[in-house]
């Protein structure tokens, strides 16, 4: 009885998707008018990829090429040295320069590879506990009744308005007093509370009718099978939403895990990159690597987006209907 339920309310999501006109395609439409009003949307378009562009041509550019003046909007010879040089000589002058990405870290065990994986890691690990913790709060609070449930509320909610700056410090005092200074526990623990994820998932389940739980409760099922039999199911679009800006945003971040690592091999890739422009300011032979290192940076994220922007859609749209 619970599945039938269950898709029950997806058709009845559906409809209402249908009804508000969320899945409108605003490309569709042949009037003249319609093909005027999208001019705009084509210039920032190219605005917007002109930069992905040139970061691509760049990192399979020459140095000599790099430096042409003015600038090659098409590598006149696409090479991959930016990313590992098979010409390269450790015992040549200034070989900080002329090894590729994939060569820049000798004494790391593994090179940029480590890199890659520690923001891998971090991110599916916070994001994955992230959702699932949001989600179980969101449930107790949208479908379950409590003294001080509002008080809980409205502690959430206003939790939002608090600036994340300001528990930096504290932050890294307290992971400083645990002994995880330099440690995948000071990435991840402190990411796991996020309130947004609770307040939104919260608004999406108000949308579910209370009697789907009631029904289910009254078919014996218990609160762990109402959970990840109906409810994670019937949160599956959120939950994808909360995903993307969740993955996103820590695959992104920057200034926590600066703050919280001083040893190179728990860098994730953001501070890596940060360190490597650092290391190379002012010379024009990193500029192909440091758009390598940025495009390899931004591929994961880029390909996130695409492989569930239905979802994404969907459970943005979903969440303000009631």
């Amino acid at each position: 009885m619970t599945k039938d339920l269950t898709k029950a309310e997806t058709k009845r999501n559906d409809k209402l998707m249908e009804r508000s006109g969320a899945f409108t395609n605003p490309f569709e439409s042949k009037s003249k008018a319609a093909k005027l009003r999208r001019i705009p949307l084509y210039l920032l378009t190219v605005v917007m990829i002109a930069p992905y562009y040139w970061m691509i041509t760049s990192s399979f550019k020459s140095v000599k090429e790099l430096q042409e003046v003015p600038p090659t909007f098409f590598p006149k010879k696409w090479i991959a040295g930016n990313y590992y040089d098979t010409n390269y000589n450790p015992g040549m002058f200034q070989q900080d320069v002329l090894q590729g990405l994939f060569q820049r870290y000798p004494d790391l065990k593994f090179g940029f590879f480590r890199f890659i994986f520690n923001s891998i890691f971090v991110n599916i690990s916070i994001t994955v506990l992230t959702l699932f913790i949001g989600s179980l709060a969101a449930y107790v609070v949208s479908k379950h009744r409590f003294k001080g449930k509002k008080i809980v509320y409205l502690v959430v909610i206003g939790s939002m308005m608090i600036p994340w700056q300001v528990g930096l410090i504290p932050g890294f005092l307290l992971m400083d007093s645990f002994g995880w200074l330099n440690t995948f526990w000071a990435y991840i623990v402190p990411a796991l509370p996020k309130a947004f994820i609770v307040f939104f998932l919260t608004q999406y389940l108000s949308s579910i009718p209370d009697e789907l739980v009631e029904a289910a409760r009254i078919d014996g099922a218990s609160e762990y099978t109402i959970y990840f039999r109906i409810i994670l199911p019937l949160l599956k679009p959120a939950l994808i939403a909360m995903m993307i800006f969740t993955a996103i945003g820590e695959w992104n971040n920057f200034l926590w895990p600066l703050i919280i690592t001083t040893s190179q091999d728990m860098a994730t890739l953001p501070v890596a990159l940060a360190n490597l422009r650092n290391s190379g300011a002012g010379n024009i032979g990193t500029q192909g690597i440091i758009m390598a290192a940025s495009l390899i940076t931004s591929i994961p994220t880029i390909a996130l987006y695409f492989a569930t922007q239905k979802h994404f859609i969907r459970g943005i749209a979903l969440s303000g209907l009631k």
